[in-house]
């Protein structure tokens, strides 16, 4: 802290404690919080341009918190998390590079894991490709809790269980086989009823591996799809979206190490239809 007040003439120590909490120091490019940090010759101390969430907006992602590595946002249903051939601006993907080319042209976030665009919830990008292949290469370690919330059609039998499976991608939808056929990946979902009412389930889901469309084709396999989605079984579209909304990130900062956790409540629409009549 007295090495950056002398640096920084006029600031009091209130804003460079502001500073440290705020997580945009940095000491040989990793952040650190302590104000008694021992620092030693050769280090190389800087503050980042890292702009107050406050001055992100827009109506399809809410910025939930930020450093100099990763961003947390929490995405609307009918947005597509990265961008594609055919749709390359109306994504979380496009609308952050264009927040974070703000502080630096140059700028751009980094793809680590997808959301269905019909599925809503938290997601995390990196902000530079080294952050990205550290979460990638090491997710399974590094990500302690992925969770989500759904609603599923009828009264689930069972208060726990698991469903296995080996699903294969078919482009236009994701098949599941209760055998090894050669061609699809190993795929585990845990799953809890919290509720029954109105001809509906509301559950929560616990993600041991992460397969395009897992949750809903496992769903389907229990016989009750997720409300809203007419591509794996549904017949109802009482709130008129993928009843599917991932609720809870935990995970250790790739490069801090730092244990993150994060959670959103259940949407308002989610608990509307579960309330008994």
């Amino acid at each position: 802290m007295d090495f950056l007040m002398r640096k920084m003439a006029g600031i009091s120590r209130s804003k460079v404690k502001a500073l440290l909490a705020n997580r945009v120091i940095l000491v040989d490019n990793v952040i650190t919080t302590q104000y008694n940090f021992a620092l030693k010759p050769g280090m190389k101390v800087q503050i980042s341009k890292v702009k107050n969430n406050r001055e992100f907006k827009h109506p399809m992602l809410k910025l939930v918190y930020e450093d100099a590595y990763i961003l947390v946002v929490e995405k609307k249903e009918g947005l597509l998390s990265v961008s594609t051939e055919h749709q390359k601006e109306r994504t979380a993907q496009h609308i952050l590079n264009e927040y974070v080319k703000r502080s630096h042209r140059f700028n751009r976030v980094f793809v680590v894991h997808r959301l269905d665009r019909e599925t809503s919830g938290l997601m995390m990008y990196a902000k530079d490709e080294k952050t990205q292949n550290t979460l990638r290469d090491n997710w399974h370690d590094i990500v302690t809790d992925r969770r989500y919330v759904s609603i599923v059609s009828g009264d689930m039998e069972k208060d726990y269980g698991t469903v296995e499976s080996w699903l294969t991608d078919r482009k236009l939808y994701v098949s599941s086989s209760p055998v090894d056929n050669g061609e699809g990946k190993f795929a585990v979902t845990h799953y809890k009823t919290i509720k029954r009412a109105n001809g509906y389930s509301l559950m929560e889901l616990d993600l041991e591996t992460g397969r395009k469309n897992q949750i809903r084709v496992h769903m389907l396999d229990l016989g009750h799809p997720v409300v809203g989605d007419r591509r794996y079984g549904s017949e109802c579209d009482p709130l008129g979206r993928l009843a599917l909304h991932a609720f809870k990130l935990c995970f250790y900062h790739p490069v801090t190490k730092e244990l993150m956790e994060f959670e959103t409540p259940y949407p308002t629409a989610f608990k509307g239809l579960m309330q008994k009549k």
